[in-house]
């Protein structure tokens, strides 16, 4: 389940009667739809139904049910009320609303895609990644056969193939005429052999796993084959005269028209002008004298729509003589006269009503005259009706003969027609509308079997398509007409079938159809659906919803000929099809062409950046774009062979679904027709020369070209590149770019089509250069349709083969230099802040190609630049942050700073802020923006670039206007470096919460780059060390990202980096975030510096270093463990290599390289050195390196306790911890007496020596690390320590020398005199003041999450009890116990008075409530809460949860976008805090880890 704010919410508004059913909301499974009321709909009792099944449930799709509503603020709230459906299976579901006593008063449909899987690791293929080929499967041979042939589309870059239907062929032979909808056809079987569906299944799964290929196949509900045996046996499945008697006049024409072809193959009609070889004009008008002249006066349509006179006369003359009158009930009293149509269709079969006519025609009396004139009447009316049915139908004659005669001019006479030749029975006149399965007869003969019903119900009428008819009217049916005006284009293998509405209609083909479909469903990964715009959408309903019955994420495909998206959306959300196939072939030029990869695929380049919550928007159709579809012409004899590469390519480009059929690549320089084509498809031979016929290659056609296509459009696909431009450069050439909004990367494809031969076509030789916005990184691609020696096209026997005489020449991924279709790139300034590369072609002939990427992606360490970077970081590059004259200076520099300020302008549109004045008075800020970034290197300049083409807009609009504008840009721009941002992190943080998000934005704030290198150069055997040209010396240097302790105090110059503060930070802000190279080169950087066996506090970039503090050296431990646990293959970092700056503690700065270590070593180093004993004095001792220190508080001294195995050290006039505070005033005589010297053994540096001593322990039985313990002198003798020995020492003396029981018997208290609180662990041990031992600080919780196993779980949680009560402040913890007589809870660092507490800010770790301890303190309950149980648990978390929200609050309305260093007492600010502090910001983000 995502967080709530990375789900992906969309919501719909209903508004009352609207009715949504032609509107298509396609959505992605995962994502929540919610239906909120729109103003039209508040106040009345909505309910909204579904057919999406609750959970668990099969889909019915006629089964509805109610959807409750939610209320989030409590409140029955009609304005944010909303009722939500979890998209979790793919398919398409109805909704509609209602109220009152109105169920439905609006509705619509959803579409919910299908994820589909490939490969042994079930593999998302996204939709968009989709390279889809067509075979036509009659020319695949034997089934053992298939892997060789299909090996083509895997070979060629292709990751889904199309079969034509698999199932026995009728007599047509036509791919989608079957006989047999439920048998594997046999012919795929060797000779011996029966294959079965069960085979195919297996290859099907195969392809899957092996080859990363799904395959689909077609299924054809809305014809069979004319000679299937079943229909024979089940007429009723068809359109016969017996079911559709309506159709016999049809009949009786198409039997006719047979007759009548049979005459003129004979050549009874040459005196008439009517040859059988039909061959001009003449002919044709031949044709329609026939029809007029013999054919329509002989079969006289009109007759089985009119009435016989007599009979209807007599029968009104028999009712007025027995006095009949008419039956108001059914005239209602109107007077008129029509005819009804006999429902059997015989001639003169229709009546009139006789009720209306005794209505119409009164006599004046019953007297005979008067009823023979009444009569008169009648007759008269009823000739006049047989006369309009006569015109009726002669109209209906003049459409046939219009029909007969286009047919006949198409299939005889037209250039791009079959020209059939003559006239004869293989090939009639026109093609047969209806079945005659009997022998041959006269017309007469055949024209009394309509009274035969066991004849007449295997007179089926054929299936085909009606040119602009409307695709939702069943054409067949009695409304229709179709039959009798011969505008059906006829297949005349295949029968229509007749499903009626519902099973129960027909329930022999509903249940033949749905095993069918099961069949298809069971053994394949999706469906185009055949014909699908004349296939009757309940049936296409009923059998999709059986299909995903047996494959729930059925891919659905069909291609619709509706002319009319509205109609497409009909087809697309009833049935839930997933992409509607689109043809490039359609495009009569390179401008249409382009228009389709625009209009197919994407968003535009530059859209904006949508929530993951936003309103769900009507879509078009996902697209599934074809080069050509494998029932349509060939592009070569449409354009020229050198086309194929080049719209290949640029149908590669769309962000759609794309593919081929089998042939386009291999130059197959016909139609490989569906119905004729008998040869099989070559095999696959790596190494097939180009004249071969049964095999290819690479060097076979495009395919080198469209391998790399398809890995290009997969790669563009899958990495988010969902924005396209499409650039008409000239006639011929198209520019398409692909856009990735995260990255800003860009890929551009250029393309020169060749629509025209260019043997007989003059193509321009000038190419036009062009002009590219950005850097180009590298040549994807360039591909050139070359002419080669190896034979000209001759048509193969037996297989279906390609045009060798055109290859591609290929290369890929190349830089610029080595092209050979550009000439040269020059950069060049076009505008004021617009750089752009200009291209000069040399080779771009047509049917090429060359692909461009664009702009490398940001790093974090650009994306620092792009939205930090306070006014001294600034400065360092001589810049700084804006400022705003008459206000203030923005808190960063980047974008970050705006947008805190815009923040507050927006909801309260307060445009009289002085940053708006600013903006309407001139393009100061604008300016700034945009040229701080120009002024850079790489990818930040690039955005730069594009933001100064953003504003040189708004330097065009009415100033005030700007400010709306300038914010709508940077909110766009923001936002994208945002996504950027959370993309290069780690899973945690990308699916994190948005307080995650938050905080790691930390890691982005305080992790960059200066001007100043701030770590020491790492080893020169690393790989993953960034390099730059020194912006100082020239010079190539290392440019390694560093951690700033604090904004803004602490953020650049040798201030910048603090060995504990970066070691405190590490984990959270860079290993959770998923920095792991740049954490690993921070910690062997510091490695590089250790000296005495310690880490500096302050680096300065190691030359400068401070070694006094006793504590940085075992956080540096703890983050090296903590890199070994969390990194995959951590334990890899105690391998690298280390340069040594000191490897002697008295030795000058070594030079880099000149003395190197593995990482383990110096870890050893450490160790040894503690353990032997560490006392020195600060180089350079006295007022240099400190002006307030005394003389002996540079003696340094540290070691590990013999008694004990503490680490103890430390004079009472320095401080070696974190509470590092030395006293500054002279007046109050605090000057060089540090508040907190925390000598002795600190509690937190024993938690952390034992964690470390431990884990080495463990390191060294997994054979990572080479020592087990070290060698010291001790009393003028070499002792050996064994690490586990130090282990075990530390385990057993811990609680014994830090657990304060409060008794006054316990033989563990040397002091009970000095204990005020009972139930804590003491802060240090052995101070040279004892009783700061016993003052309750928030220390010993770092203790118990690095070492927890040094507790007591009782104890543990007695002192945190105490820590929470007394401690705990809003936001951060109190550093000293309030009850203690020096606590003081306000730091001023400006004050300076008598009093030695707290003059110069003395009591800065006696009381302010510091942030970092929280998240200890947090952690160490969490962590002993689960050892007392799940009830103790759940109110931890919950207590957890509480003390976060404060954070997160001040996260969100802090103008830093951080947590500061500390605040006063009770959580009040304080001036003299860092807003932003590194450690603040980790150890919250570990909580949020840990929970």
């Amino acid at each position: 389940m995502l967080p709530q704010h990375l789900k992906q919410i969309r919501v719909l508004m209903l508004n009352d009667k609207e009715c949504l059913e032609r509107t298509l909301f396609r959505l992605e499974q995962g994502f929540e739809l919610q239906f909120r009321l729109g103003p039209s709909l508040q106040g009345r009792r909505v309910m909204v139904r579904t057919n999406y099944p609750l959970e668990g449930k099969e889909f019915e799709r006629n089964n509805f049910r109610v959807l409750g509503w939610s209320y989030p603020t409590g409140r029955e709230d009609d304005s944010d009320k909303f009722c939500s459906l979890d998209l979790k299976i793919a398919g398409s579901y109805q909704y509609y609303f209602g109220y009152g006593d109105t169920e439905q008063s609006g509705g619509g449909y959803i579409v919910v895609d299908p994820v589909l899987h490939v490969g042994a690791n079930n593999d998302i293929l996204p939709l968009d990644c989709i390279t889809i080929q067509t075979y036509l499967s009659k020319c695949l041979g034997h089934l053992d056969d298939w892997p060789d042939r299909l090996r083509v589309a895997k070979e060629s870059g292709y990751n889904m193939i199309h079969f034509t239907p698999l199932q026995t062929l009728g007599e047509s032979r036509s791919c989608y005429s079957l006989a047999d909808q439920l048998s594997f056809n046999p012919e795929f079987s060797p000779a011996g052999q029966s294959y079965s569906w069960e085979d195919v299944g297996v290859l099907v799964e195969m392809l899957k796993k092996e080859w990363s290929m799904l395959c689909i196949t077609d299924v054809v509900y809305n014809h069979t084959a004319a000679n299937s045996e079943w229909i024979r046996e089940h007429p009723e499945c068809g359109y016969n005269l017996v079911n559709s008697p309506h159709l016999r006049p049809a009949w009786v024409l198409d039997r006719a028209l047979w007759h009548l072809t049979t005459r003129v193959a004979e050549g009874r009609y040459e005196a008439k002008g009517l040859p059988a070889d039909i061959t001009n004009e003449s002919h044709l008008n031949a044709i329609r004298s026939v029809l007029w002249q013999d054919v329509y006066p002989q079969i006289k349509l009109w007759e089985f729509y009119q009435v016989k006179v007599d009979v209807a006369v007599e029968q009104f003359r028999t009712l007025l003589l027995n006095g009949t009158k008419p039956d108001h009930s059914k005239t209602e009293g109107k007077k008129g006269l029509k005819i009804i149509q006999d429902p059997n269709y015989r001639r003169y079969g229709s009546t009139v009503d006789m009720d209306s006519a005794l209505e119409t025609f009164v006599p004046h009396s019953s007297s005979p005259e008067h009823v023979e004139e009444c009569c008169g009447w009648l007759r008269q009316r009823v000739d006049q009706l047989n006369e309009e049915q006569h015109h009726i139908v002669h109209q209906h004659q003049e459409q046939a003969a219009n029909c007969i005669v286009g047919n006949v001019v198409y299939e005889h006479l037209a250039e791009n027609g079959p020209k059939l030749g003559p006239v004869c029975r293989k090939n009639p006149l026109v093609t047969r509308y209806f079945t005659f399965p009997y022998p041959d007869m006269t017309l007469d003969q055949e024209l009394q079997m309509l009274d035969q019903p066991d004849k007449t119900c295997h007179f089926l009428a054929h299936n085909g398509w009606v040119m602009s008819d409307d695709p939702l009217r069943n054409f067949a049916d009695s409304s229709s007409n179709v039959y009798l005006r011969r505008e059906l284009v006829c297949w005349g293998d295949s029968v229509k079938l007749r499903y009626g509405n519902g099973p129960e209609d027909c329930p022999y083909l509903w249940a033949h159809m749905q095993k069918y479909t099961e069949i298809t469903a069971t053994y394949f990964h999706g469906v185009r659906l055949d014909n699908c715009h004349s296939t009757p959408l309940h049936v296409a309903e009923f059998m999709m919803d059986v299909a995903r019955t047996a494959c729930p994420n059925l891919y659905v495909v069909a291609e619709l000929f509706t002319g009319s998206e509205e109609l497409d959306n009909v087809f697309v959300t009833k049935l839930g099809i997933t992409s509607l196939i689109r043809e490039a072939m359609s495009a009569g030029d390179s401008h249409e062409e382009g228009r389709l990869v625009y209009r197919y695929g994407g968003e535009p380049v530059g859209a904006c950046v949508q929530p993951s919550l936003r309103p769900l928007m009507p879509s078009i159709a996902h697209a599934m774009f074809l080069d050509v579809t494998h029932d349509n012409e060939c592009p070569i004899q449409l354009r020229s062979a050198l086309d194929s590469l080049p719209s290949s390519a640029m149908v590669s480009m769309a962000c759609c679904a794309t593919g081929s059929t089998r042939g386009y690549d291999e130059l197959v320089p016909h139609q490989i027709s569906v119905v004729k084509e008998e040869r099989f498809y070559p095999k696959w031979n790596p190494s097939a020369p180009p004249s071969s016929t049964g095999e290819v290659g690479l060097q076979t056609g495009i395919i080198a070209g469209k391998l790399a296509l398809n890995k290009l459009h997969q790669e563009l696909a899958s990495q988010g590149f969902i924005q396209v431009f499409v650039d008409q450069v000239n006639a011929d050439i198209v520019a398409v770019t692909r856009h990735c909004p995260s990255t800003h990367q860009s890929v551009v494809a250029v393309c020169r089509t060749a629509f025209w031969n260019p043997k007989t076509h003059q193509y321009d030789t000038d190419v036009p250069p062009m002009f590219i916005p950005g850097k180009i990184e590298e040549v994807v691609l360039e591909a050139r349709t070359v002419e080669r020696h190896a034979g000209s096209y001759k048509k193969d026997d037996n297989y279906i083969n390609g045009m060798p005489e055109y290859t591609v020449e290929i290369k890929e991924h190349i830089s610029l230099e080595e092209s050979a279709v550009v000439k040269k790139a020059g950069v060049i300034s076009k505008g004021a802040s617009e750089f752009v590369q200009e291209i000069t072609f040399q080779k771009l002939t047509p049917g090429s190609v060359i692909a461009f990427r664009l702009m490398s992606r940001l790093t974090l360490a650009d994306l620092n630049i792009l939205l930090f970077r306070c006014d001294s970081e600034e400065q360092e590059d001589g810049g700084g942050c804006y400022s705003i004259p008459g206000w203030e200076s923005l808190k960063y520099a980047g974008l970050q700073g705006l947008m805190s300020v815009l923040a507050d302008i927006r909801p309260n549109n307060d445009l009289g802020h002085p940053l708006c004045g600013n903006l309407r008075q001139g393009d100061w800020l604008i300016d700034f923006v945009s040229n701080r970034l120009i002024n850079r290197e790489g990818p930040l300049a690039q955005v730069g670039e594009w933001l100064g083409a953003m504003f040189d807009y708004l330097k065009h609009i009415p100033r005030y206007l700007i400010p709306c504008y300038f914010d709508a840009i940077l909110v766009s721009t923001y936002t994208t470096a945002l996504d950027a941002t959370h993309k290069l992190m780690s899973s945690f943080i990308q699916n994190g919460s948005s307080f995650v998000r938050y905080l790691a934005l930390g890691s982005v704030q305080m992790c960059g780059v200066g001007r100043f290198p701030a770590l020491p150069p790492l080893s020169t055997k690393l790989e993953g060390v960034p390099y730059r040209i020194s912006p100082v010396t020239g010079e190539k240097e290392q440019c390694c990202v560093s951690l700033a302790a604090g904004l803004p105090h602490f953020s650049s110059g040798i201030f910048r980096c603090w060995g504990r503060d970066t070691f405190i930070a590490l984990r959270g802000l860079m290993l959770l975030t998923g920095r792991h190279i740049e954490a690993r080169n921070i910690i062997l950087a510091f490695a590089g510096t250790l000296r005495h066996g310690l880490i500096p506090n302050l680096l300065g970039e190691g030359r400068c270093a401070r070694y006094n503090c006793r504590d940085a050296v075992w956080w540096w431990l703890q983050c090296i463990q903590d890199y070994a646990t969390h990194v995959p293959q951590g334990h890899e970092i105690l391998r690298c290599p280390v340069t040594r700056m000191y490897p002697t503690d008295d030795c000058e700065p070594r030079t880099p390289g000149e003395m190197e270590q593995p990482l383990y070593d110096v870890i050893h180093e450490a160790l040894q050195r503690h353990l032997q004993g560490i006392s020195f004095r600060e180089r350079n001792a006295g007022s240099k390196i400190d002006m307030n220190m005394r003389d002996e508080g540079f003696n340094v001294a540290t070691n590990v306790d013999p008694a004990t195995g503490f680490v103890t050290g430390g004079n009472r006039f320095n401080c070696g911890t974190w509470m590092d505070k030395m006293g500054e005033s002279e007046r109050a005589r605090n000057k060089g007496m540090p508040a907190t010297p925390r000598d002795g053994a600190a509690v937190e540096i024993v938690g952390l020596s034992k964690s470390a001593v431990r884990w080495v322990v463990e390191l060294h039985a997994e054979g990572l690390f080479p020592y087990d313990g070290v060698k010291v002198h001790r009393d003028g003798k070499e002792v050996f320590i064994s690490y586990s020995q130090w282990n075990q020492q530390l385990q057993q003396s811990f609680e014994a020398g830090f657990w304060v029981s409060g008794n006054p018997e316990d033989p563990n208290e040397e002091h009970p005199d000095l204990v005020h609180k009972k139930g804590i662990y003491k802060d240090s041990y052995g101070a040279s003041s004892p009783w700061c031992d016993y003052q309750l600080r928030p220390n010993f919780t770092i203790a118990m999450v690095v070492a927890p196993e040094l507790f007591t779980v009782e104890r543990a949680w007695m002192a945190l009890d105490v820590a929470e009560k007394k401690l705990l402040g809003p936001l951060g913890m109190k550093t000293l116990d309030p009850e203690d007589m020096v606590y003081c809870g306000i730091y001023d660092n400006a004050l300076d008075n008598d009093n030695y507490n707290l003059a110069k800010g003395f009591n800065y770790h006696q009381g302010p409530e510091w942030l970092w301890p929280v998240g200890y303190f947090l952690r160490a309950k969490l962590y002993f809460a689960k050892q007392l149980g799940d009830d103790t648990y759940a109110k931890t978390v919950t207590l957890v949860k509480n003390v976060l929200s404060r954070h997160y609050t001040h996260l969100e309305r802090s103008p830093w976008k951080g947590l500061p260093e500390l605040t006063n007492e009770n959580g009040q600010y304080c001036p003299f805090s860092c807003e932003t502090q590194a450690w603040s910001l980790a150890t919250v983000l570990e909580v949020l880890y840990d929970l």
